[in-house]
Protein backbone atom coordinates (compact mmCIF):
# COMPACT_ATOMS: atom_id res chain seq x y z
CA UNK A 1 0.00 0.00 0.00
CA UNK A 2 3.08 2.74 1.00
CA UNK A 3 4.55 1.70 -2.65
CA UNK A 4 1.56 2.48 -4.14
CA UNK A 5 0.43 5.88 -2.48
CA UNK A 6 4.77 6.77 -2.91
CA UNK A 7 3.82 6.34 -6.39
CA UNK A 8 1.12 8.51 -6.96
CA UNK A 9 2.39 11.34 -5.29
CA UNK A 10 5.40 10.95 -7.94
CA UNK A 11 2.94 11.30 -10.43
CA UNK A 12 1.22 14.21 -9.24
CA UNK A 13 4.73 15.74 -8.59
CA UNK A 14 5.76 15.46 -11.91
CA UNK A 15 2.56 16.50 -13.59
CA UNK A 16 2.64 19.81 -11.71
CA UNK A 17 6.28 20.25 -12.66
CA UNK A 18 5.44 20.17 -16.09
CA UNK A 19 2.52 22.47 -15.89
CA UNK A 20 4.87 25.08 -14.52
CA UNK A 21 7.48 24.30 -17.47
CA UNK A 22 4.39 25.18 -19.73
CA UNK A 23 3.49 28.42 -18.35
CA UNK A 24 7.17 29.43 -18.49
CA UNK A 25 7.55 28.75 -22.01
CA UNK A 26 4.41 30.29 -23.03
CA UNK A 27 4.81 33.81 -21.27
CA UNK A 28 8.85 34.40 -22.91
CA UNK A 29 7.45 35.16 -25.99
CA UNK A 30 5.47 37.90 -24.94
CA UNK A 31 8.34 39.38 -22.54
CA UNK A 32 10.73 39.22 -25.57
CA UNK A 33 8.54 41.13 -28.20
CA UNK A 34 7.50 44.00 -25.28
CA UNK A 35 10.07 46.16 -26.27
CA UNK A 36 9.85 45.81 -30.01
CA UNK A 37 5.86 46.83 -29.37
CA UNK A 38 6.91 49.77 -27.18
CA UNK A 39 9.09 50.70 -30.19
CA UNK A 40 6.73 50.72 -32.90
CA UNK A 41 3.99 52.64 -30.98
CA UNK A 42 7.11 55.35 -30.36
CA UNK A 43 8.22 56.08 -33.66
CA UNK A 44 5.52 58.06 -35.65
CA UNK A 45 5.96 60.26 -32.80
CA UNK A 46 9.56 61.20 -33.41
CA UNK A 47 9.61 63.61 -36.48
CA UNK A 48 13.28 63.83 -37.63
CA UNK A 49 13.13 65.74 -40.24
CA UNK A 50 10.60 68.97 -39.56
CA UNK A 51 10.56 71.73 -37.42
CA UNK A 52 6.59 72.82 -36.63
CA UNK A 53 5.08 75.73 -34.55
CA UNK A 54 3.00 78.65 -34.15
CA UNK A 55 3.53 82.42 -35.06
CA UNK A 56 1.34 84.82 -33.13
CA UNK A 57 1.21 88.95 -32.28
CA UNK A 58 2.03 89.95 -28.94
CA UNK A 59 -0.53 92.87 -29.41
CA UNK A 60 -3.03 92.43 -32.08
CA UNK A 61 -3.40 94.09 -34.87
CA UNK A 62 -5.42 94.32 -38.31
CA UNK A 63 -2.43 93.54 -40.61
CA UNK A 64 -3.13 94.80 -44.76
CA UNK A 65 -3.39 92.66 -47.69
CA UNK A 66 0.26 93.01 -48.25
CA UNK A 67 1.27 91.25 -45.05
CA UNK A 68 4.01 88.83 -45.76
CA UNK A 69 5.46 86.56 -43.12
CA UNK A 70 9.20 85.10 -43.50
CA UNK A 71 10.36 81.46 -41.35
CA UNK A 72 13.33 80.10 -41.99
CA UNK A 73 15.64 77.43 -39.85
CA UNK A 74 19.40 78.57 -39.54
CA UNK A 75 22.23 77.28 -38.01
CA UNK A 76 23.71 79.75 -36.15
CA UNK A 77 26.86 77.94 -35.42
CA UNK A 78 28.69 78.68 -38.33
CA UNK A 79 31.24 81.78 -39.42
CA UNK A 80 30.28 84.68 -41.46
CA UNK A 81 26.47 84.73 -40.93
CA UNK A 82 23.67 81.81 -40.32
CA UNK A 83 22.94 79.26 -42.38
CA UNK A 84 19.42 78.01 -43.76
CA UNK A 85 18.51 74.64 -43.93
CA UNK A 86 14.82 75.82 -44.87
CA UNK A 87 12.74 78.87 -45.48
CA UNK A 88 8.89 79.71 -45.79
CA UNK A 89 7.13 82.30 -46.92
CA UNK A 90 3.26 83.06 -46.06
CA UNK A 91 1.36 85.88 -48.09
CA UNK A 92 -0.57 87.16 -47.36
CA UNK A 93 -1.02 87.26 -43.60
CA UNK A 94 -5.11 86.82 -43.56
CA UNK A 95 -4.67 86.05 -39.70
CA UNK A 96 -2.66 85.63 -36.79
CA UNK A 97 -1.55 83.25 -35.23
CA UNK A 98 -0.32 81.33 -38.15
CA UNK A 99 1.11 77.53 -38.07
CA UNK A 100 3.85 76.24 -39.89
CA UNK A 101 6.06 73.43 -40.89
CA UNK A 102 9.74 73.62 -42.49
CA UNK A 103 11.39 70.32 -43.47
CA UNK A 104 15.02 69.97 -43.55
CA UNK A 105 17.47 67.54 -44.41
CA UNK A 106 18.63 65.30 -41.42
CA UNK A 107 22.10 64.75 -43.06
CA UNK A 108 22.70 68.64 -42.22
CA UNK A 109 22.51 69.18 -39.00
CA UNK A 110 25.39 68.83 -36.80
CA UNK A 111 24.65 67.29 -33.51
CA UNK A 112 27.09 70.40 -32.05
CA UNK A 113 25.81 73.02 -33.54
CA UNK A 114 23.40 75.86 -32.96
CA UNK A 115 19.89 76.18 -34.78
CA UNK A 116 17.09 79.15 -34.27
CA UNK A 117 13.59 79.39 -36.27
CA UNK A 118 14.14 83.23 -37.27
CA UNK A 119 10.64 85.00 -38.40
CA UNK A 120 10.05 88.14 -39.72
CA UNK A 121 6.61 89.46 -40.42
CA UNK A 122 6.27 92.96 -42.94
CA UNK A 123 3.48 94.84 -43.23
CA UNK A 124 4.18 97.75 -45.44
CA UNK A 125 6.54 100.30 -43.43
CA UNK A 126 5.95 98.42 -40.10
CA UNK A 127 7.91 95.08 -38.95
CA UNK A 128 7.36 92.56 -36.33
CA UNK A 129 10.15 89.77 -35.24
CA UNK A 130 10.58 88.08 -32.05
CA UNK A 131 12.01 89.60 -28.92
CA UNK A 132 13.66 85.97 -27.86
CA UNK A 133 15.25 83.18 -30.26
CA UNK A 134 13.56 79.79 -30.40
CA UNK A 135 16.08 77.36 -30.50
CA UNK A 136 15.56 73.71 -32.15
CA UNK A 137 16.87 70.40 -32.97
CA UNK A 138 19.88 69.94 -31.04
CA UNK A 139 21.77 70.62 -27.73
CA UNK A 140 17.88 69.34 -26.04
CA UNK A 141 15.60 71.68 -27.82
CA UNK A 142 12.26 70.66 -29.56
CA UNK A 143 11.09 70.55 -33.02
CA UNK A 144 8.10 72.37 -32.05
CA UNK A 145 7.69 76.39 -30.90
CA UNK A 146 5.29 78.94 -30.26
CA UNK A 147 7.01 82.07 -31.64
CA UNK A 148 6.04 85.87 -30.43
CA UNK A 149 6.14 88.67 -32.61
CA UNK A 150 6.58 92.12 -31.02
CA UNK A 151 6.84 95.57 -33.09
CA UNK A 152 10.38 96.60 -34.61
CA UNK A 153 10.90 99.93 -34.27
CA UNK A 154 11.24 101.63 -38.14
CA UNK A 155 13.49 104.77 -39.04
CA UNK A 156 9.82 106.18 -39.86
CA UNK A 157 8.26 105.34 -36.34
CA UNK A 158 11.42 106.72 -34.64
CA UNK A 159 11.08 110.10 -36.85
CA UNK A 160 6.73 109.81 -35.65
CA UNK A 161 7.63 109.50 -32.13
CA UNK A 162 9.89 112.43 -31.93
CA UNK A 163 7.15 114.52 -33.53
CA UNK A 164 4.73 113.58 -31.26
CA UNK A 165 7.04 114.53 -28.71
CA UNK A 166 7.45 118.08 -30.20
CA UNK A 167 3.73 118.26 -30.85
CA UNK A 168 3.06 117.40 -27.08
CA UNK A 169 5.45 120.28 -25.97
CA UNK A 170 4.19 123.73 -28.70
CA UNK A 171 2.42 125.35 -25.62
CA UNK A 172 5.40 126.58 -24.45
CA UNK A 173 7.19 127.95 -27.74
CA UNK A 174 6.22 131.52 -29.00
CA UNK A 175 3.22 131.75 -31.37
CA UNK A 176 2.32 133.78 -34.38
CA UNK A 177 -1.28 133.75 -36.11
CA UNK A 178 -2.01 134.46 -39.46
CA UNK A 179 -5.19 133.65 -42.38
CA UNK A 180 -5.11 134.30 -45.97
CA UNK A 181 -8.83 134.25 -47.72
CA UNK A 182 -9.37 133.60 -51.42
CA UNK A 183 -11.89 132.68 -53.93
CA UNK A 184 -13.04 129.06 -52.90
CA UNK A 185 -10.52 128.72 -49.86
CA UNK A 186 -10.32 130.08 -46.66
CA UNK A 187 -6.93 129.03 -44.65
CA UNK A 188 -5.69 130.12 -40.88
CA UNK A 189 -2.52 128.97 -39.37
CA UNK A 190 -0.44 129.09 -36.03
CA UNK A 191 3.46 129.70 -36.34
CA UNK A 192 5.77 128.23 -33.36
CA UNK A 193 8.84 129.47 -32.58
CA UNK A 194 11.75 128.31 -30.21
CA UNK A 195 15.07 130.15 -29.85
CA UNK A 196 14.03 131.94 -33.11
CA UNK A 197 12.88 129.37 -35.63
CA UNK A 198 9.72 127.65 -36.47
CA UNK A 199 9.82 124.64 -35.48
CA UNK A 200 6.06 123.46 -35.83
CA UNK A 201 2.95 124.92 -37.97
CA UNK A 202 -0.28 124.12 -37.43
CA UNK A 203 -2.74 124.64 -40.48
CA UNK A 204 -6.30 124.31 -41.25
CA UNK A 205 -7.69 125.06 -44.64
CA UNK A 206 -11.70 125.33 -45.27
CA UNK A 207 -12.29 124.29 -48.66
CA UNK A 208 -16.22 124.62 -48.78
CA UNK A 209 -17.79 121.89 -50.48
CA UNK A 210 -14.67 119.96 -51.25
CA UNK A 211 -13.61 119.33 -47.74
CA UNK A 212 -11.38 120.29 -44.63
CA UNK A 213 -7.76 119.62 -43.99
CA UNK A 214 -6.11 120.25 -40.42
CA UNK A 215 -2.35 119.59 -40.65
CA UNK A 216 0.50 119.75 -38.56
CA UNK A 217 4.18 120.55 -39.97
CA UNK A 218 7.51 120.08 -37.99
CA UNK A 219 10.53 121.72 -39.32
CA UNK A 220 14.21 120.95 -38.56
CA UNK A 221 16.89 123.55 -39.67
CA UNK A 222 14.14 125.59 -42.07
CA UNK A 223 13.23 122.27 -43.68
CA UNK A 224 10.26 120.00 -43.63
CA UNK A 225 10.96 116.93 -41.21
CA UNK A 226 7.36 115.25 -40.35
CA UNK A 227 3.54 116.26 -41.92
CA UNK A 228 0.63 114.84 -40.54
CA UNK A 229 -3.06 115.83 -42.45
CA UNK A 230 -6.24 114.74 -41.59
CA UNK A 231 -8.74 115.15 -44.06
CA UNK A 232 -12.34 115.63 -43.03
CA UNK A 233 -15.89 116.53 -44.84
CA UNK A 234 -16.08 119.45 -42.46
CA UNK A 235 -14.20 121.42 -39.51
CA UNK A 236 -16.48 119.21 -36.99
CA UNK A 237 -16.35 116.08 -38.78
CA UNK A 238 -14.36 113.05 -37.76
CA UNK A 239 -11.63 112.71 -40.36
CA UNK A 240 -11.81 110.32 -43.22
CA UNK A 241 -7.71 109.69 -43.44
CA UNK A 242 -4.98 110.78 -41.45
CA UNK A 243 -1.44 110.69 -43.66
CA UNK A 244 1.75 111.04 -42.26
CA UNK A 245 4.94 111.74 -44.02
CA UNK A 246 8.56 112.05 -42.37
CA UNK A 247 12.10 113.02 -44.29
CA UNK A 248 15.69 113.02 -42.99
CA UNK A 249 17.81 116.29 -42.87
CA UNK A 250 19.20 115.42 -46.44
CA UNK A 251 15.37 115.09 -47.85
CA UNK A 252 15.46 111.11 -47.63
CA UNK A 253 11.38 110.17 -46.93
CA UNK A 254 11.68 107.78 -44.23
CA UNK A 255 7.72 108.26 -43.01
CA UNK A 256 5.07 106.85 -45.20
CA UNK A 257 1.69 106.22 -43.94
CA UNK A 258 -2.08 106.43 -44.98
CA UNK A 259 -4.46 105.50 -42.24
CA UNK A 260 -8.22 104.81 -43.35
CA UNK A 261 -10.83 102.69 -42.30
CA UNK A 262 -8.68 101.45 -39.24
CA UNK A 263 -6.24 100.20 -41.48
CA UNK A 264 -2.77 101.95 -42.01
CA UNK A 265 -0.90 101.56 -45.64
CA UNK A 266 1.82 102.54 -47.16
CA UNK A 267 1.53 106.24 -48.87
CA UNK A 268 2.55 106.67 -52.24
CA UNK A 269 5.53 108.30 -52.77
CA UNK A 270 3.43 111.57 -55.14
CA UNK A 271 1.51 112.00 -51.76
CA UNK A 272 4.63 112.16 -49.73
CA UNK A 273 6.07 114.51 -51.91
CA UNK A 274 2.59 116.56 -52.24
CA UNK A 275 3.03 116.80 -48.52
CA UNK A 276 6.47 118.23 -48.24
CA UNK A 277 5.60 120.52 -50.93
CA UNK A 278 2.71 121.80 -48.68
CA UNK A 279 4.90 122.07 -46.01
CA UNK A 280 7.57 124.09 -48.00
CA UNK A 281 4.57 126.74 -49.53
CA UNK A 282 2.91 127.15 -45.74
CA UNK A 283 6.36 127.86 -44.43
CA UNK A 284 7.02 130.40 -46.86
CA UNK A 285 3.46 131.93 -46.49
CA UNK A 286 3.44 131.98 -42.92
CA UNK A 287 7.12 133.75 -42.44
CA UNK A 288 6.76 136.31 -45.48
CA UNK A 289 9.58 134.17 -47.25
CA UNK A 290 11.92 134.22 -44.49
CA UNK A 291 11.44 130.00 -43.60
CA UNK A 292 11.92 131.33 -39.82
Amino acid sequence: MRRIVWSLMSVAALALAGCNSSSDTSQQPAADNAPAAGNSAAAPAQSGNTVTGTVSLQNPVQLSPDAKLEISLVDVSTEGGATSLATKTIAPVTSMPQSFELTFNPSDVVPANGYNVQVVLTDGEHKYAPALQSPVLTKGAPNQVSIVLSPVQTAGDKELAAFKDVQAHIGGMKIATGTKLDKDVSRGWQVFREGGNVKFIREQVDYGDKGFTSTDYAYKDGKPWVVVQQKKSGKDAKPSSTLRAGWTPDGKVVLKQREAGGKIDSLGDDDAADLQKQAQSILSLATGGKNK
